[in-house]
């Protein structure tokens, strides 16, 4: 087959395209420029998409021995990712970026002009094993990001190729140096790849200007203090919220609820965040045909959660979530992502959460 191979100048994506080469198929390399104003180096493990990231993906291509092209994207991941992001927090939702990067760029915008150019496929260096168009999490646990490929519609995996999918990051690490690959130790970008600082608030801040605001104790309704703009927090969050004095019986405050329309941040105990039901919506289903009632199934709601089971019943244009046992920290804007096993089945976004002991 003919394939691009997305080389975003990391170890994951150049053993990729090399294992891609080494199947027999016709390889291109293609890094995506996704700054308009890319920084020249990366500092530690921040960003993806630096100067420095375009020539390692550039020097990894000339060792694997294929061509390679980089493709300016900055528009459309501004419009795309950066823009929403945005909107998303100004909405009092946590979104997730790479979910949507994936969505909206690695296998929309690319693997549209991929196809048009003649490819048959698009390669990258995720973590997940893919075969048969059945998208399965990767044999190494605590790299798996199958998660974060849920978004994808079934057309889309019939033209996405995973090859790290059995192999464990220790062992693309080992290959990517006997390959001679030059990084094959650079540290894993673990950091939005657009907010290279890691100061999350500020950048939003600097788009969305100071909104201050409320900090309200949700048992008392006591004002506790204030903010810069309720775009800085998010549910679950303890740290940061400089209340100055601690809740009468001592125990911390976590922020349960976040009101763009009066600016208010909520705040209160930990068991107050405790759900069981969950309201999705924009489902996309990838194994055979969506079920028309109930279904048992473990379901996986935050990148780095643990699934648990659940009961998914179809509602209206999405789905309600029934947890077995109550989770804590569930986010507006997050993916509710549902498993059989390590098969994914299919992926909704979470609209809303609430405890059905205390709305009953």
């Amino acid at each position: 087959m003919k394939v691009l191979a997305a080389m975003s100048g990391g170890v994951d994506s150049a053993v990729a395209a090399a294992r891609a080469a080494d199947a027999g198929h016709d390889v291109t390399g293609v890094h995506l420029a996704l700054s308009e104003s890319p920084q020249s180096h990366r500092t530690g493990a921040r960003g993806c998409c630096t100067l420095e990231d375009s020539r390692d993906a550039r020097r990894a291509a000339d060792v694997i021995g294929i061509p390679f092209y980089v493709w300016g994207m900055a528009e459309r991941f501004g419009a795309d990712v950066v823009d929403n992001f945005v909107a998303e927090y100004a909405a009092g939702r946590t979104p997730n970026p790479c979910l949507r990067c994936n969505e909206k760029i690695k296998f929309a915008a690319v693997l549209d002009r991929a196809l048009a150019l003649g490819f048959d496929a698009v390669v990258t260096g995720h973590h997940a094993r893919l075969s048969g168009g059945v998208l399965r999490r990767s044999v190494d646990a605590a790299k798996d990001q199958s998660y974060v490929l849920a978004v994808l519609t079934r057309a889309q995996l019939a033209h996405s190729i995973f090859p790290l999918g059995d192999s464990t990051k220790v062992q693309v690490r080992a290959e990517a140096a006997e390959r001679g690959l030059t990084v094959a130790d650079k540290p894993d970008s673990h950091d939005i790849c657009f907010i290279p600082d890691g100061d999350t608030a500020g950048f939003l801040r600097e788009r969305l200007g100071e909104r201050p605001g409320e900090i309200v104790d949700a048992v008392s309704g006591e004002v506790l203090g204030g903010h810069d703009g309720s775009f800085a927090y998010t549910i679950g969050q303890r740290r940061g919220l400089r209340l100055g004095r601690p809740a009468p019986d001592g125990k911390p405050r976590y922020v349960l609820d976040i009101s763009p329309v009066t600016n208010t941040v909520r705040v209160g105990p930990a068991e107050a965040l405790d759900v069981d039901e969950i309201t999705a919506v924009r489902p996309v289903w990838i194994v055979a045909a969506e079920p028309e009632g109930p279904l048992r199934c473990l379901v996986q709601i935050r990148a780095h959660g643990s699934p648990r089971p659940a009961t998914v019943i179809p509602a209206g244009q999405g789905w309600r979530v029934e947890l077995d046992a109550p989770d804590r920290g569930v986010a507006a804007g997050q993916a509710v992502v549902l498993y059989d096993g390590d098969t994914v089945l299919g992926s909704a976004t979470i609209d809303s959460a609430r405890s059905r002991a205390v709305t009953a």
